[in-house]
């Protein structure tokens, strides 16, 4: 899809061709979208605007060779990033995943989401976010196991539980995090447990953690709903993606009344006008590794998801799903984004024309970060709480942080992106100007 390109800032910077090329303005994908929604926040920015290019430009960018041994006695290289986009409110924090489709530009935008993620609920985090060029599906257990610790060597210059805690992402999971924990425990000589969360509740995770962002999704959901005067029992919902988060938010919803009639993943699409058995689909994708063949759901055609039925409307898989070519067909009424950046800025402004709300990704998929946070918190204080309290802090967090975003949204007559950008990006720049520049 074209795009228009993106202006990187005022005059007095240097001419394109002499910024790098991860920086440029037509080197668009994830990191354009983000550009833009940069530029849409900085008239709101008043004094702190001058700052604005720090938040264009990620402090630390390393991409590194994984070499492993292969079982067949082969060598294997892949290429990884970890991307710190910005560290002024505390150490990077954004998750790691491998996919066969990561590039730069991807890792970039996620590691700048996070900062804008952890400033909205005003977690002591920078964002940070890495990735490697790989489809984890054709790796054996070995296999995988050996990039995961080559590739945490490799970035171990620059993580570490007060510089830069990674986290589960696309198709990593809490044994990827055991294994990164160990490896980088064994090079430093001690076990450290707070260098990454998302791990096993027996090496120090939380509990709670697992069903975290499904369940921030949930709530901010239905905070959002509730100012629209949308009715949560009864509502019809569309999902696409059924992991951790889509699968957690289905069944949330469920609980509260709500019926989930389409969903979508990497397998194919279903459909059940009466709403699918969460609990039954969720053990199918476990069994078969995706929807496609859940017995009593009609198949879909991939493309005709986005023009379903339905009052919510859920994207939990990868970004730039909404576009300019499907958003025009959505029926929802509300768009709660449970992945990071899946909707495109010209698909943003045809969803506000049609007045489809937009719950955007930096805090409706902020549970998965907030929960990371007291985990970290519980490692260094070698004490733990209990689920029940553990839920009850999340939907606190991210009630309150909706509540100042909606109040935002309102008083200035912009998108709810628009006002989390504002929220987010004023205390990021703030913190910057207090910091000032060293030396």
């Amino acid at each position: 899809m074209s795009q228009a390109p993106v202006a990187l800032g005022e005059s007095h910077l240097a001419p394109a061709s002499t910024l790098p090329s991860y920086l440029q303005a037509d080197n668009l994908g994830p990191w354009g979208n983000y550009l833009q929604q940069v530029d849409r926040v900085i008239p709101h920015l008043g004094n702190l605007a001058r700052w604005a290019e720090t938040l264009k430009r990620p402090k630390r960018i390393l991409i590194v060779d994984v070499p492993i041994h292969m079982d067949d006695g082969t060598i294997a290289h892949f290429e990884g990033y970890r991307v710190q986009h910005n560290v002024s409110r505390g150490p990077g924090k954004g998750g790691v995943r491998f996919h066969q489709d990561v590039t730069l530009s991807e890792v970039m935008a996620l590691s700048a989401w996070m900062s804008v993620k952890n400033a909205a609920v005003n977690v002591p985090y920078g964002g940070a976010k890495g990735g490697i060029r790989v489809d984890p599906k054709k790796l054996s257990l070995g296999e995988l196991e050996r990039m995961t610790r080559r590739y945490t060597s490799e970035i171990g210059i620059i993580i570490g539980p007060n510089k830069d805690i990674p986290a589960p992402d696309v198709n990593t999971n809490e044994q990827v995090m055991a294994w990164m924990m160990d490896t980088y425990s064994m090079n430093t000589g001690s076990t450290s447990t707070g260098v990454v969360t998302g791990k096993p509740v027996d090496l120090g995770g939380s509990l709670g953690r697992r069903e975290a962002t499904g369940r921030g999704v949930f709530t901010v959901g239905t905070e959002a709903a509730r100012h629209i005067g949308m009715a949560i029992k009864g509502a019809r919902v569309a999902v696409q993606g059924f992991g951790n988060v889509g699968g957690t938010a289905a069944r949330l919803f469920g609980d509260a009344g709500a019926r989930t009639v389409a969903v979508q993943d990497h397998t194919g699409s279903i459909y059940q006008e009466a709403g699918v058995d969460v609990a039954a689909l969720l053990a199918h994708v476990a069994q078969t590794g995706g929807v496609a063949g859940f017995a009593g759901a009609e198949k879909m055609e991939n493309d005709a998801f986005w023009g379903v039925d339905c009052d919510i409307l859920i994207p939990a898989a990868l970004e730039q799903q909404i576009t300019a070519e499907n958003a025009g067909r959505i029926k929802a009424r509300m768009v709660i984004e449970g992945a990071n950046g899946p909707t495109t800025p010209q698909a943003d402004d045809i969803l506000a024309d049609r007045n489809v709300l937009v719950v955007p990704d930096v805090i409706a998929n902020a549970g998965g970060v907030t929960v990371s946070y007291f985990e970290w918190v519980q490692d260094f204080s070698s004490f733990f709480w209990d689920e029940d309290e553990i839920n009850a802090r999340l939907v606190k967090i991210m009630t309150n942080a909706f509540a100042g975003i909606w109040q935002v949204a309102q008083e200035k007559k912009v998108s709810l992106r628009t006002a989390t950008f504002i929220v987010a990006c004023t205390r990021i720049l703030h913190t910057r100007e207090m910091r000032g520049l060293y030396p």
